[in-house]
């Protein structure tokens, strides 16, 4: 009788790839595309799992509350480092976006394709896979993101070439390379957006004795942020609060330090990259003096990335076209053609 009814509230509901970032969640919906992107943040009731709004306090309206709660409700990002950090809020964050898809409550079950780092355990992965189906999902299949970011990118994925990914997330960065259909070699480091945030932060405790919250950290990469040397520098006058005084106050900082305390991280990145290549076959190595790497994700959108990889590693650097979406396109690509990509598929029972 459940499965009948699975199968009927399937018929009625809209087969979904999603991006469950650490900072964003994109949503591609089966013969729509991506139909919504929102940032990873629930505000809930302090010490509670109780989502505000009544339930509706989940997205852009809850990013906006980081920093600036009363003392009785906390904006949370429950993924951290690509990983479920708090499950009931998880859940919560995926039957927001499942409900805003279909806009209704009730007789929703979808199947989902979630993307997920290719180096979490089985349990992070079972983690995910429960979030979404007690949110309400029929069937869920994890795809490693690095697979899910070469799809989307456009790469070859099926044909017998060497393809190397390097997505550079909010909380991951997955490096791979990639050849018919699956992953030869692969690193995920937990080093991203977020370490670069915290970098800035950190640098400006230091230099100015500032502190900043992570949205203005955030800010200052965006709009001075570069890891090449830049023709014209940039400055950016930024405001928080004097360590010692505690009250507020403003510095200008420059393109130059901001670069300069993105180096630790970034470095981070280039060792995951050398260590990858190290491990590839020959052949598949040889491909990739000529086909180069493919950048994707937020990270890939900062000033000079391309240049200062190249710099490190001779090889060709492209940046993918709408980096930020290629492992939403992705998921939706395989949603679309489950039995072209089932090998690089796991459900439930796939998971030891």
């Amino acid at each position: 009788m459940w499965g009948i009814v699975k199968r009927c509230f399937g018929f009625f509901s809209k087969d979904m790839g999603m991006d469950l970032g650490t900072c964003n969640t994109l949503v591609y919906v089966r013969g729509e595309g991506i139909v919504l992107s929102e940032p990873s943040v629930v505000a809930v009731k302090k010490g509670t799992n109780k989502v505000l709004l009544d339930g509706k306090a989940v997205g852009a309206s809850a990013k906006e509350m980081i920093g600036k709660t009363p003392g009785n409700i906390t904006a949370v990002r429950p993924m951290r480092n690509g990983v479920i950090a708090d499950f009931d809020i998880t859940e919560a964050l995926i039957s927001y976006f499942i409900q805003k898809v279909h806009n209704r409550k009730f007789g929703i079950m979808p199947r989902i394709v979630v993307a997920v780092p290719s180096g979490i355990t089985g349990v992070e992965k079972r983690a995910v896979i429960n979030s979404a189906e007690r949110a309400g999902a029929r069937q869920v299949y994890v795809v490693d993101q690095p697979m899910a970011s070469g799809i989307g990118a456009g790469l070859p994925m099926l044909d017998p070439i060497g393809n190397m990914i390097v997505d550079i997330g909010g909380g991951t960065t997955e490096v791979a390379v990639l050849s018919l259909g699956g992953i030869v070699t692969s690193r995920s480091v937990r080093v991203a957006g977020d370490r670069f945030d915290d970098s800035i932060v950190e640098h400006l405790r230091r230099a100015y004795n500032l502190h900043i919250g992570e949205q203005t950290a955030e800010r200052v990469k965006l709009e001075v942020g570069s890891l090449y040397p830049l023709e014209q520098e940039l400055t950016l006058e930024v405001s928080g609060r004097d360590v010692m005084t505690m009250m507020p106050r403003r510095v200008t900082v420059s393109s130059e330090e901001v670069r300069e305390a993105m180096k630790e991280p970034f470095e981070e990145i280039i060792k995951a990259i050398k260590e990858t290549l190290e491990e590839t076959p020959p052949e598949l190595a040889a491909d990739l003096t000529t086909r180069g790497i493919t950048m994707a994700g937020g990270g890939s959108l900062i000033r000079g990335i391309d240049r200062a990889i190249r710099k490190e590693i001779d090889v060709p650097v492209r940046i993918a076209e709408d980096p930020l979406t290629c492992v939403a396109r992705g998921t939706g690509l395989v949603i679309e053609n489950l039995d072209k990509f089932k090998d690089a598929l796991e459900c439930d029972e796939d998971i030891n």
